[in-house]
């Protein structure tokens, strides 16, 4: 879904009339995030966003497989594979980027596997065994901070600086998936991404800073130009914002809900429209995975660069360390 306006603003009438659902739901993922979990036979470090989407978790995940490889680690993603078709293959197995699509395995997993393998499972347990046996040395939960299938050595919260926490509610009043205070008891370091102001440090916790950067060949391209952007994500706004920062002039833009499968006819209409503006039209990364390489739109990658980078490469490395096999 695409987070609603109300949602990142203080609490208002929308807020308030759906707070005693939102405080039933917060109660019940305040219980899950306390229950216990197993523990897999192999390192885990699991990945959450603060909110429901658009805080760089997927970013954040593809910045530690890579500080791992670098480590001579061979880290393996697992994930649920949102947004692939229900009719997929029940037991977990592994994204083939050249054989599997969106549809298949779903937009993120396809990311993650352009970087590292890739397991894409509802059984968390299981993947994790079938991840052992491909030769992985570390698992990586993509947004596994909130699912609790699997007990994490080193849990990692992302947080957008300029979103924080939204409202502060819980759906659908608001966009947490769990009350702050849960999730940020759950995790053992917060990575905070951007300038902003909206989030408070919290006492106690390892913090680190991050930015996201747009690849810079696609900017140098857009740089100056008029652009019509489109987007299935979470909070389209920062990608609006990104183009600025680039330089780009976006005179049009259209929004889909999160994950959204674009039909020709659709694609079609955004090329027409982008057309009428004179415009180039672009889009996400994600996205494109869901459009494919036949569409004309430009794609926009963004990449997480941490300041200063070295600290997250010692907490990964002590944290492995440290595991007692479970």
């Amino acid at each position: 879904m695409r987070a609603p306006d109300f949602w990142g603003a203080r609490p208002g009438l929308c807020a308030w009339a759906l707070s005693p659902i939102a405080a039933i739901y917060g109660v019940l993922a305040r219980a899950r995030l306390a229950g216990p979990a197993p523990r897999a036979s192999l390192p885990t470090v699991a990945i959450g966003g603060l909110t429901l989407g658009g805080d760089g978790k997927t970013p954040t995940a593809l910045a530690l497989a890579l500080i791992l490889m670098a480590q001579g680690e061979r880290p393996v993603f697992l994930t649920r594979g949102y947004g692939r078709s229900p009719a997929g293959e029940k037991t977990p197995f592994l994204v083939e980027p050249a054989q599997h699509s969106a549809v298949d395995v779903g937009d993120e997993a396809l990311l993650l596997a352009r970087v590292a393998p890739t397991v894409v499972g509802a059984d968390r347990v299981a993947s994790a065994q079938f991840a052992r046996s491909l030769g992985a040395s570390v698992l990586l939960l993509d947004d596994g901070l909130h699912s609790r299938r699997l007990e994490p050595d080193l849990a990692i919260l992302v947080v957008d600086a300029d979103y924080g926490a939204g409202n502060g509610f819980c759906p659908p009043a608001g966009p947490l998936p769990a009350p702050l205070e849960a999730q940020i008891s759950r995790a053992d370091v917060v990575i905070l991404i951007g300038d902003g102001s909206a989030f408070a440090a919290p006492p106690g916790k390892i913090v680190l800073n991050g930015r996201l950067t747009p690849d810079r060949d696609v900017a140098a391209r857009l740089a100056g130009k008029r652009v019509f952007a489109f987007a299935g994500i979470g909070r389209p706004a920062k990608f609006v914002k990104t183009l600025g920062e680039i330089g780009a002039e976006a005179v049009g833009c259209r929004w889909f809900t999160d994950h959204h499968a674009y039909s020709r006819k659709e694609l079609a209409t955004l090329a027409e429209e982008a057309h009428r503006l004179r415009a180039a039209l672009v889009t996400t990364q994600k996205d494109s995975l869901r459009i494919g390489e036949s569409n004309a739109a430009e794609t926009l990658p963004v990449t997480l660069i941490l300041e200063p980078a070295g600290d997250l490469e010692i907490i990964l490395a002590s944290a492995l360390a440290r595991r007692v096999p479970g």
